[in-house]
């Protein structure tokens, strides 16, 4: 079978007419330092057993000391928390002047996060330019409501309905 070639441009701008919810994944490196990566493809994947999965690009990395941890935590970002989704998303020290604490697990929770979902890395598949990682949950709780953010035809924004 032969691959169509297909114009990244392209498929950027149709595949952005789909969104997507923001999470943050979080995990601690091995000097206890918080490690945090912004991603647009966190997923429920089943029930039972209960497995999560994100996508993140293979050169991240942030990703890659995220594997070398082997847990991370999602964090649910909700619409009031731009601002600090841009910090996290850029490069240097994410975490000053953010609010966070361990978890009774050991992994780092952003404290204005609507969720969490606590997990070890269960495997990894290549997945082109990115990873398809699926984590196995091991804990996961709702901390307040709100609106979740979404990331929509490139820009941050919420749910209106």
């Amino acid at each position: 079978m032969t691959a169509t070639k297909i114009d990244s441009a392209q498929f950027r701008h149709v595949l952005g007419h789909y969104p997507t919810g923001v999470a943050v994944i979080t995990a601690m490196d091995e000097d206890a330092q918080p490690l945090a990566l912004v991603v647009g493809t966190f997923t429920s994947v089943s029930l039972d057993p209960p497995l999560v999965g994100f996508l993140p690009t293979r050169q991240s990395y942030s990703w890659q000391q995220i594997e070398k941890a082997g847990r991370f935590a999602a964090n649910i970002f909700a619409a009031d928390q731009q601002a600090e989704c841009g910090k996290l998303a850029g490069k240097g020290d994410k975490f000053t002047d953010l609010e966070w604490s361990l978890s009774a697990g050991g992994l780092p929770v952003l404290t204005n996060a609507i969720a969490t979902v606590e997990c070890t890395i269960e495997s990894v598949q290549d997945a082109g330019d990115h990873v398809f990682v699926l984590g196995r949950v091991d804990a996961l709780d709702v901390w307040r409501d709100g609106h979740p953010m979404i990331f929509w035809r490139g820009r941050y924004g919420s749910f209106a309905g």
